[in-house]
């Protein structure tokens, strides 16, 4: 015979809950809309205006999202946080308006305009440019429309009839008013800075529309000329070795810079012969003590059995103060007859390398500030696309800085260092990670351009004059 079991207990008779009208679902999808329609009709916003005025103030300033798409997580998280302060601070007695305000220019706004013109096979720089200004401004404030209306959904309250617009012009006409301001007084100069620059883009990035990749570049060791030496007079005639990642920052280089505690050795190499017996020796090259192997077996130098190199020098980095050295392509005059001074830098190491650095302040921020302390200015040779501008004497107009093929080992950068026999070693063979935009995928380079600056304190000194 078969236990029936017994029924399970309904408990529901033993709870004992008030009668209320509220639904078992909230419906929030249906009930939000409501609330907030009802908000506008009452005018609550404005109302509380009324009732603060004249009470303590708090003000929240708002860095503005750019107007160019739907909202994210981002957005919601960040709008209503400070929606949560500023009902805060209201409840608590004080005066505390909300004004929104969208950022409608730079280069997110730009870069979705471009995107529609490269699917019409169309090109940025041969579109008028109140045109392209005209385009920027429509979808500008289409987004403004678009990204109000989410942002009203979320409940956040604010005078969303009159918001903050960066593109209203009493807004610009008040920027202009105030930089005028600073211009009469003295206070606005014009100077350079390096920035991470997208030659794709043609414009600035900031640290946070980069990211980084690896990539394989070419590895270079360019010989540079000591042409005079006060405190080391043996060295003139031998040849101070950089090595770099970026050959093309060679065409700009203006100094080099050696590290004052390093040891530095400058060696002769001789095939078959004894050093100390040999009346001849090949090419003197100065270089880190403990960078010698790693530079010898680069460039395949004292590689057979019977060759041998002989210790020309050895000193500290310090002994090089005031040595300068002479361009490799010191031939084209002008820009590149003149000599190559050699600088103490504090972060010049032995790590990599060959101990010394190749200095061009248009491309390095350790480059610009060392260079920047001896009145070494930028040239500003590359322009905006990544080019050396059409009149530099060397490669200018020939090719992008960030095309592999144009610095190559083959390349023509490394083709004129080796006529000219300063290029020691070229391989394209060096991986390393690398700064790329993360819009167009594209590498950036370091690069100083001109800006105009507003001194923060007296203490402020103006950057180099562009």
């Amino acid at each position: 015979m078969t236990d029936t079991p017994a029924p399970a207990r309904d408990y529901r008779d033993t709870v004992f809950l008030p009668k209320t009208d509220f639904p078992m679902k909230a419906g929030l999808a249906a009930k939000e809309p409501a609330i907030l329609e009802r908000w506008a009709k009452l005018g609550i916003y404005d109302r509380l205006r009324e009732q603060r005025l004249g009470r303590e103030r708090f003000i929240l300033h708002d860095g503005p999202p750019y107007a160019n798409g739907d909202i994210h997580m981002g957005h919601a998280m960040n709008k209503v946080l400070k929606d949560i302060i500023v009902r805060s601070q209201s409840l608590m007695g004080k005066d505390a308006p909300y004004v929104p305000g969208w950022d409608c220019h730079g280069l997110p706004i730009e870069w979705k305009v471009e995107e529609a013109y490269r699917a019409k096979k169309l090109n940025k720089d041969d579109v008028p440019v109140a045109q392209f200004r005209a385009e920027c401004r429509a979808y500008a404030e289409k987004w403004v429309e678009v990204q109000k209306a989410e942002f009203e959904r979320l409940g956040v309250m604010g005078d969303w009839a009159d918001p903050y617009l960066t593109m209203k012009y009493d807004a610009e006409a008040t920027i202009v008013g105030e930089l005028l301001k600073f211009a009469e007084s003295g206070q606005l100069y014009r100077g350079a800075k390096p920035v991470m620059w997208s030659p794709v883009e043609k414009t600035a990035l900031a640290e946070a529309e980069v990211e980084y990749e690896d990539i394989v570049s070419t590895q270079i060791d360019v010989a540079f000329e000591i042409d005079s030496a006060p405190n080391a007079p043996e060295l003139v005639g031998a040849h101070a070795v950089i090595w770099t990642t970026t050959p093309w920052t060679i065409p700009v280089n203006q100094a080099l810079s050696y590290g004052p505690e390093i040891e530095y050795v400058a060696v002769a190499g001789t095939v078959g012969g004894d050093p100390l017996r040999s009346p001849e020796y090949g090419p003197t090259y100065l270089v880190a003590e403990a960078l010698l192997d790693q530079f010898t077996k680069r460039c395949g130098f004292f590689a057979g059995p019977d060759s041998m190199w002989n210790l020309r020098w050895r000193g500290k980095g310090s002994d090089l103060a005031d040595a300068t050295a002479r361009h490799p392509m010191h031939a084209l005059g002008g820009f590149f007859a003149k000599p190559r001074p050699f600088l103490p830098g504090a972060f010049v190491t032995t790590d990599a390398g060959t101990g010394l650095v190749h200095m061009a302040p248009d491309h390095g921020e350790d480059d610009f500030e060392l260079s920047k302390q001896y009145g070494i200015d930028p040239v500003f040779a590359v322009d905006g696309a990544g080019m050396y501008r059409a009149d530099w004497a060397w490669l200018g107009g020939q090719g992008s800085v960030i095309n592999k093929k144009f610095v190559s080992a083959d390349g023509p950068i490394c083709t004129d260092l080796r006529e000219a026999g300063a290029l020691l070693a070229a391989s394209d063979d060096f991986k390393h990670s690398y700064p790329h935009s993360w819009r167009s995928k594209a590498k950036v380079i370091f690069r100083a351009t001109p800006q105009w600056f507003i001194p923060m304190d007296s203490s402020s000194s103006p950057l180099p004059q562009a």
